[in-house]
C-alpha cells in the first residue's frame, strides 16, 4: 500500500489562491476606494457648485438646491409641481399610479379644482403638470405657462403689477439646454428669491 505526499498538493493549494486574493485586494481598493475619491476629486474641481448640491444661498444662508423642489405656503411665492415624495429628497418617488387609476383621476381633478381657485382662473386654464406630480417628486421647474397662471395671485399679494412679475418670470426663463433639449423652464426657487430680492430694493 502506498500513500500521496500530501506536501506539494498544500503549496499548489495555497499558489492556486493567490492570485484571487490578489485580484480581489487590487478590486477593492482601486475600485472600492481609488476610483470614488478620483471620482470626488474630479467632480469638486470641474463642478464643484454640482458636487456640493447646487446649494442656493440668499443673505448668506442656504435656502435650498437649485436641483431639489420645496413648497412655499405664502400666497406671495410661486408653487411647483405637487410631489409625491413630500419633497423629500431621501424619498424620491413618483406615485406608480396608472392614468386608469380611479385614485389618480380623483386626485387630479381635486388638485386641478384647488388650483383654479387659488389662482382664480378656470380649471380649463390649469396647466395639467401643475396638478400632475413628476417621475421623482422632485422637479424644481414649472414651465413659463405654469408660473404666467400664478402670475396674477402673487402680484396681489405682493402689492406689484402684474407686468414687473411677468418681467421677472421672462427674466428667469432657462432655454432648452444646448439649445435643443426639452422645454423652457422656470426655476421656482430662483424666481421666488428674485421676487424676494426685489422686494428688498423696493424698501
Amino acid at each position: 500500500m502506498t500513500t500521496q505526499p500530501t506536501c506539494a498538493t498544500s503549496i499548489d493549494d495555497r499558489q492556486s489562491l493567490r492570485a484571487p486574493l490578489l485580484y480581489a485586494v487590487v478590486s477593492l481598493i482601486g475600485f472600492g476606494l481609488a476610483y470614488s475619491l478620483a471620482g470626488t476629486a474630479i467632480g469638486r474641481v470641474a463642478f464643484p457648485a454640482q458636487a456640493a448640491g447646487s446649494i442656493v444661498e440668499y443673505d448668506g444662508r442656504a435656502v435650498g438646491s437649485a436641483l431639489v423642489a420645496q413648497p412655499f405656503a405664502d400666497a406671495r411665492y410661486f408653487q411647483p409641481r405637487p410631489s409625491a415624495a413630500k419633497y423629500d429628497p431621501m424619498s424620491a418617488s413618483g406615485s406608480n399610479q396608472a392614468r386608469s387609476n380611479p385614485d389618480l383621476r380623483k386626485r387630479l381633478a381635486e388638485e386641478t379644482a384647488a388650483i383654479a381657485q387659488r389662482e382664480g382662473i378656470a380649471e380649463s386654464a390649469v396647466p395639467a403638470e401643475l396638478a400632475t406630480q413628476s417621475g421623482g417628486g422632485l422637479d424644481p421647474h414649472i414651465s413659463p405657462r405654469s408660473a404666467q397662471v400664478q402670475a396674477a395671485r402673487v402680484a396681489k399679494a405682493r402689492g406689484l403689477e402684474a407686468a414687473q412679475v411677468e418681467a421677472l418670470i421672462a427674466q428667469h426663463t432657462e432655454a432648452p439646454q444646448f439649445g435643443m433639449l426639452g422645454e423652457p423652464r422656470v426655476n421656482v426657487l430662483e424666481l421666488n428669491l428674485a421676487l424676494d430680492a426685489a422686494a428688498s430694493t423696493k424698501r
